[in-house]
């Protein structure tokens, strides 16, 4: 492979690594705080993409379709926990997995109900429809950097929102040691809420953010989902920046991977988990919970 491939195929795994984060920050937070797996979480996903396929059919651009995900995604989750998620904290991951799945199924006859069954695609905004030159013999989507730009900052935007205010520091704090919350009175409910909220919010938007670039189908959520565990448990459960640095290892591997080793590319991700839990089975940035 060439230069310009090499660069193409690190530039696919930046970007791919990015979405990945943005479904595996909500994912480990809901999992570090409120002891949820959360199957669903990919069918936010999924939710995101077709909110972009039915904005952009409506009004003609996916950027439209970002505040619609982020205040959509945002009181979906908030539905969720208050009506659902709260009655099965205290409950065992089997009647939580089963709540979940039930979710999926909802999801997706609700999906069929509304939009169909076809497979739809998401044009490109025409503002960023052009190819950025790098070199003088390789250039790169405008829409990818876009992608990148914004899965950027929001990674930055909540990285400083968990490390620099106080509810941050009480999530990190209820991710971490969780018994501490309850010996400083602090109002769980508030918490879960506030997190199960934001990590919809994100599921969604990296479902619009991936629209244009992926076909709009039915459990599309479900690839991302596996592999969003993946993430997690590399990183650590409750660790956003093990999530980050996670994704971002995975993205590249399976960039790299698919065009240096295509035959076991899809190996390779799990190999990595596998010696990462070998080596520190609470993850790259886990806290051993005692």
């Amino acid at each position: 492979m060439d230069v310009a491939g090499f660069l193409t195929q690190i530039l696919n795994g930046l970007q791919y690594g990015l979405l990945l984060f943005l479904i595996a920050s909500g994912l480990t937070l809901i999992f570090g705080v409120m002891g949820i797996i959360n199957l669903a979480h990919g069918s936010m996903l999924m939710v995101g993409a077709y909110v972009a396929y039915l904005v952009t059919r409506a009004w003609g651009s996916v950027w439209l379709a970002l505040p619609v995900a982020v205040l959509g995604g945002a009181l979906l989750g908030a539905v969720l926990e208050r009506g659902l998620f709260r009655h099965f904290y205290q409950r065992n991951h089997l009647d939580q997995v089963l709540l979940t799945f039930a979710l999926i199924l909802l999801f997706e006859e609700a999906r069929s109900l509304i939009v169909g069954n076809d497979f739809y695609s998401v044009p490109v905004p025409a503002l960023f429809d052009f190819p950025v030159p790098i070199t003088s013999g390789f250039s790169y989507s405008a829409y990818r950097f876009a992608v990148i730009g914004v899965c950027l900052a929001l990674a930055v935007g909540l990285f400083l929102w968990i490390e620099r205010t106080t509810l941050g520091a009480i999530i990190r704090a209820a991710a971490e040691k969780p018994e501490m919350v309850d010996i400083l009175g602090i109002d769980a409910r508030r918490i879960h809420v506030t997190v199960f909220a934001m990590g919809t919010a994100l599921a969604l938007v990296a479902g619009v953010l991936a629209a244009p670039l992926y076909s709009v189908y039915p459990g599309m959520g479900d690839q991302f989902l596996i592999i969003s565990f993946v993430v997690v448990v590399i990183g650590g459960l409750g660790s956003v920046m093990g999530a980050f640095w996670s994704a971002l290892m995975i993205g590249l591997v399976d960039a790299l991977g698919k065009v240096y080793a295509p035959k076991v590319a899809g190996l390779v991700v799990y190999l990595l988990m596998a010696m990462v839990l070998l080596w520190k089975p609470s993850g790259l940035f886990g806290q051993q919970r005692r």
